[in-house]
């Protein structure tokens, strides 16, 4: 997969996560495709270690693949901020 593949990928993966994590991060979208991009290397560790293939061609597969990892991201990010996952905004 290429470069734009990457960064499409990232970016549709990114924004999936951070709907599903509903932490009200302000990322903007350098920083969601940063999030996909950094997900899809966590999830094809992950898919890896599993002993599945991690991502491959562009395709719906190698998005969930980033969306996994993602969210695994957000959540651990969460966690050690004290943001939480769902409904702990701090205001």
């Amino acid at each position: 997969m290429g470069l734009v593949g990457w960064i499409v990928v990232g970016f549709v993966a990114g924004a999936l996560a951070r709907a599903v994590t509903g932490g009200g991060w302000n990322l903007g979208c350098l920083g969601t495709i940063v999030v996909g991009v950094v997900g899809g290397l966590i999830g094809g560790a992950l898919f890896n270690a599993a002993g599945d293939n991690g991502i491959g061609d562009f395709g719906l597969r190698s998005m969930f693949v980033a969306f996994v990892g993602a969210v695994v991201l957000l959540a651990l990010v969460g966690l050690v901020s004290g943001r939480g996952v769902r409904g702990r905004r701090r205001y």
